[in-house]
């Protein structure tokens, strides 16, 4: 039997997937292909259920002539979008796709009608394999990094090797992250050693938090204090910032593809949220987390992804956040 699973993006829902990926190779005599955009390649490649990787790297039609000489059993669509159903559709064999929740997530955002199932993402694409016979073996999520990719501890500054915490500060959209104000909050709330993740797009950032705590402790004389920041903020690429998130004590992250990365090495994770909702089903999975959300304001969610800016101006959902949590 020669199966194809497909998701074509993103970090985080490709890092979803592993489950799926995992309990299809080790409950089925098959074959297990796996197709996805091509920038995601480092997050697959490693992984030792997957048997072949097709890659959108060019045209559609290209990719949909790759996969035809293959001559699969089934697909397993794990994304269920017009490009994915044009897959489907061309090598026409059995599918299974997930089954997507569009309308409940709408009445979420337009009308605060909440329909949604008490349901993790990762349970409804294990959904879509049952017909097959597969189960969940309840082991989590999976994350593979290459040799070459480990971080070892003394490549990181000498303040924190000897254990740190590990925040993830991007996103995909303006309005799942925290302004840099309050970012510098909650660096010093956590009162340890932090690394602080993201792409060169978040560099920028890191700085301004970094040199704000040094000023400040510089001012102050604050002998007690110990928050040291490391901006690695465009530093690693995605696997070597994998691996500080596995040697990190605990992880704070935005609603990002980190924070899934971090729950597949079980981190206790701090999950901030802002304008989307983990009711929408992403929130970490199979680890220990607490969810640090503004829950007294009516115009959230106002999206199920999110936007660059507030629609309404005021962005309350993070700059009203309370952060209460505790680190033993």
């Amino acid at each position: 039997m020669k199966i194809l699973i497909i998701r074509f993006s993103s970090i985080g829902d490709i890092v979803l997937t592993t489950p799926v990926i995992r309990t299809v190779k080790t409950q089925l005599e098959t074959e297990l292909h796996f197709a996805s955009k091509i920038q995601f390649k480092g997050i697959l490649e490693s992984n030792p259920y997957i048997d072949r990787l097709h890659f959108l790297h060019g045209s559609l039609p290209e990719l949909i002539r790759e996969l035809r000489k293959e001559k699969f059993d089934y697909v397993i669509d794990l994304h269920n979008n017009l490009r994915t159903r044009i897959v489907k559709i061309a090598l026409g064999v059995k599918a299974f796709s997930l089954k997507k929740l569009n309308i409940e997530k709408w009445l979420m955002v337009n009308f605060k009608i909440n329909v949604l199932p008490s349901k993790h993402i990762v349970e409804r694409y294990l959904e879509t394999v049952t017909r097959l016979g597969v189960k969940n073996d309840a082991l989590g999520l999976d994350y593979f990094i290459p040799r070459e990719d480990e971080v070892l501890l003394e490549r990181l500054p000498e303040t924190h090797r000897q254990g740190y915490v590990a925040y993830a500060i991007g996103a995909l959209h303006g309005t799942k992250k925290l302004p840099v104000a309050r970012m510098i909050e909650l660096c010093e709330k956590i009162n340890r050693p932090i690394v602080l993740l993201g792409g060169r797009e978040d560099a920028e950032a890191g700085e301004q938090i970094k040199n704000y705590i040094e000023k400040k402790c510089r001012a102050r004389d604050q002998a007690d204090a110990k928050t040291v920041i490391y901006n690695a903020c465009g530093s690693y690429a995605l696997n070597q910032s994998a691996s500080i998130l596995k040697k990190a004590i605990y992880v704070f992250s935005h609603d990002t593809g980190l924070m899934h990365i971090a729950a597949a090495f079980k981190r206790e994770i701090f999950s901030i949220w802002g304008n989307t909702l983990p009711a929408f089903g992403m929130y970490p999975y199979r680890t220990r987390f607490t969810v640090l959300e503004n829950n007294t304001i009516s115009c959230r969610p106002c999206s199920k992804i999110g936007y660059d800016t507030c629609p309404k101006g005021h962005f309350k959902c993070m700059k009203e956040i309370k952060f209460e949590f505790y680190l033993p």
